[in-house]
């Protein structure tokens, strides 16, 4: 009965560090891309050239403002 009983937590503590693992790596990834976007002011002037659009500080700033909200409208969203 021991061997079973020892089986069962095993699988038990395998399965609760995998979901525990889960959460902790998806908060962790999520804190890292809100102080780390992935796009920043050079890719979007790049961008912008590639489209054949000239880029203007006052544009690219307009661009980052409005990401910078919908990243935060977002995150609003899930915590409600």
């Amino acid at each position: 009965m021991s061997t079973g009983l020892a089986i069962v937590l095993i699988i038990l503590a395998l399965i609760a560090g995998l979901v525990g693992g889960f959460f902790i790596s998806r908060k962790y990834m999520m804190d890292y891309f809100e102080k780390n976007p992935p796009i920043d002011e050079n890719m979007l002037r790049m961008m912008m050239l590639q489209m054949g659009q000239k880029p203007s500080e006052r544009k690219i700033n307009q661009m980052m403002s409005q990401m910078k909200s919908q990243q935060k409208s977002a995150k609003n969203k899930k915590k409600k």
